[in-house]
């Protein structure tokens, strides 16, 4: 878990720095998704899995699509650049994970 939360730090720390280096020529944003839905995992998610997040579920691909659409509207998003979001449920807010 150490090397995931590194690597994730990493790609915030570029997209950051990114956003500056090619300011006024694209918008750099990060996505960070949580615990999202798959078919691959559909048989082992649990009313409890669901009723730890805040949000009242667990997260949809759909989810992750509609923030990455606002985000390439550039009619929405134009002034959006250089931010991360966490796109989670906000499990991130409760700072505890099940074990």
């Amino acid at each position: 878990m150490q090397a995931y939360g590194a690597a994730k730090a990493g790609l915030v720390g570029l997209t950051h720095a990114q956003a500056v280096t090619l300011a006024n020529k694209v918008r750099v944003n990060a996505v960070l998704p949580g615990w999202i839905y798959t078919e691959s995992n559909r048989d082992q998610l649990t009313k409890k899995d669901h009723e730890w997040h805040p949000s009242g579920r667990v997260g949809m691909p759909s989810d992750i699509a509609q923030l990455c659409l606002f985000l390439a509207d550039e009619s929405k998003a134009k002034f959006i650049t250089g931010q991360d979001f966490a796109i989670d449920g906000g499990v991130s807010k409760k700072l505890i994970y099940p074990e």
